[in-house]
């Protein structure tokens, strides 16, 4: 691949992740909720389930993906119904305090993280997404494993970098308004969005 080719792929896929989604409802709302932390971890799972689907794209193998459809569609359900309850959580509990412990706990990080990966490998679509996407900037035919491994760097840059930054915007908005009505706003909306995005996840299945 050319520098020219990885510099519009990278280009392409930043784009592409800083449009609003479900995956950036869910990372915003645990990084508002949790902190930046547990936002982290939520996009560490959204990056392996990219990763996954596009080593599948990469490797030919969407019509494996089409073939292994009802595993996807149990997938997408239980990542539905986890966003729905989520959201529902949010709307029921009071508004965080201004004081939260510095570490987070290992299962709620454990929980983010395969939140992220759910709601990434429950849309079996992002394979054929992915297909179309490569072969518009590179001839897929042709990659080699340094190739391959300079797509799975700029994935992680791109759709990782962008993510990341979403979960530490969330949680210095946040901070900022700890303590006041600001909060208790911030955690119905986010429950709101989540109901929403649980809601769509299922209905598209």
């Amino acid at each position: 691949m050319s520098p020219l080719e990885l510099l519009n792929l990278f280009a392409a896929m930043t784009l592409l992740a800083l449009i609003p989604s479900t995956s950036v409802a869910l990372v915003v709302s645990r990084a508002s909720t949790k902190g930046f932390a547990n936002g982290a971890a939520v996009t560490a799972g959204i990056v392996l389930g990219d990763l996954v689907f596009i080593m599948l794209a990469l490797l030919g193998l969407s019509a494996l993906a089409e073939a292994m459809g009802e595993l996807f569609l149990i997938l997408r359900y239980l990542a539905g119904g986890y966003l729905i309850l989520w959201g529902i959580q949010l709307l029921r509990s009071k508004p965080a305090t201004p004081h939260r412990p510095a570490g987070a706990p290992l299962v709620n990080l454990s929980t983010s993280f395969i939140a992220g990966l759910m709601l990434t490998l429950g849309d079996v679509k992002a394979i054929l997404f992915y297909a179309s996407l490569f072969p518009a900037f590179i001839d897929v035919t042709t990659l080699s494993a340094v190739d391959i491994s300079w797509i799975i760097f700029i994935s992680l840059i791109a759709v990782g970098g962008i993510k990341l930054g979403y979960a530490y915007g969330a949680q210095k908005i946040t901070s900022l308004s700890c303590g006041s009505t600001k909060t208790h706003f911030i955690q119905r909306a986010t429950g709101g969005v989540m109901i929403t995005a649980g809601g769509y996840l299922i209905m598209k299945a």
